[in-house]
């Protein structure tokens, strides 16, 4: 299958928001079993503030339907979503 690589931004000053949705997130990650790897992105504070998902899916669509269906998206964290196909190539 190929991978899917999300890069998602939060919305500025949503760090509450993201730490109430963790759980759920995290819960979503572990019972879907497509995410390879993954952790949050972090402001210069050392915050967290959007995060990096890579996917093992078979397609586009899966990946935005897998995307779509996380807790963080449904609660409106993200500012911008960045959703496009990689190659592993080292690792």
């Amino acid at each position: 299958m190929p991978f899917f690589m999300m890069v998602c931004t939060d919305k500025p000053g949503a760090l509450e928001l993201r730490k109430t949705t963790r759980e759920a997130h995290l819960a979503y990650v572990r019972d879907t079993g497509c995410v390879v790897q993954a952790g949050p992105l972090l402001d210069n504070a050392g915050e967290m503030a959007g995060s990096l998902i890579v996917l093992d899916l078979p397609d586009m669509d899966s990946a935005t339907a897998w995307g779509m269906n996380d807790p963080y998206a449904k609660a409106g964290l993200f500012a911008d979503v960045r959703l496009q196909e990689w190659k592993k190539v080292i690792g």
